[in-house]
């Protein structure tokens, strides 16, 4: 199978930990589109009833609509059920790094308030320690290359996520900074290092936060179980 196949198959995989009445956290990227295909589908056959979507972004958002899902925004409701969505890289300690899409601030926020998260990807995504994909982290328009210029001090190899001539903007209308780090080495002071650092409101590092891994194999879908 290719890319796209092991991509299918988990995020069909995922939907049957999604039972009728659950509030689901929708996350974003290629993996979950299919996942959010496949939830669209049961919906419409009556296979699952009473679902309301939670997203991470605007193009999960409309996605589930036009699939006929419910979807209400994270104000509206007093938890999440599951939260389903992709990673960039899970370590051998089930640590992440997500924000390929551009959604990481979104996501942290529908997995904060979220009873059980299940991420799904496939076996390429899977590393021994974070680092190689380039760390997102978000930082608002108005200082942002002072921003910049302190990641870059510190040597952390910052290069702002491009969307053609401009600068990608999120959901929210913030940039994204990469950092091309190689190896991280120790996440979590690097995230708490980070996030207090002003004008920078999130980071791409999710960590002490998934429950179960979900992993498209050449062999079928295999599930780790993280905590």
């Amino acid at each position: 199978m290719n890319q796209d196949e092991l991509k299918a198959q988990t995020g069909r995989e995922s939907v049957k930990y999604i039972k009728s009445g659950m509030i689901v956290g929708l996350g974003t990227g290629s993996t979950v589109r299919y996942m959010v295909d496949e939830l669209g589908k049961q919906v419409q056959e009556g296979k699952l009833t009473d679902i309301i979507g939670v997203t991470t972004s605007t193009r999960t958002a409309k996605q589930a609509r036009d699939l006929g899902i419910t979807i209400k925004d994270i104000d509206d409701v007093d938890h999440i059920d599951l939260c389903i969505d992709g990673a960039d890289e899970v370590s051998d300690d089930f640590q992440g790094i997500k924000g390929g899409g551009g959604a990481l601030l979104w996501e942290k926020i529908v997995a904060n308030a979220s009873n059980k998260i299940i991420w799904i990807v496939d076996e390429s995504k899977l590393v021994h320690k974070l680092g190689k994909f380039p760390l997102p982290v978000e930082v608002i328009p108005f200082g942002a290359q002072l921003v910049f210029n302190r990641l870059e001090k510190k040597g952390y190899k910052p290069s702002w996520r491009m969307d053609g001539d401009h600068k990608f903007l999120t959901d929210e209308k913030n940039y994204i900074i990469d950092l091309h780090l190689e190896e991280i080495d120790h996440p979590v002071e690097l995230a708490d290092e980070l996030i207090h650092m002003v004008g920078l409101v999130e980071t791409g590092l999710f960590l002490n936060r998934v429950n179960d891994v979900i992993v498209g194999t050449q062999d079928g879908p295999k599930v780790l179980h993280a905590r």
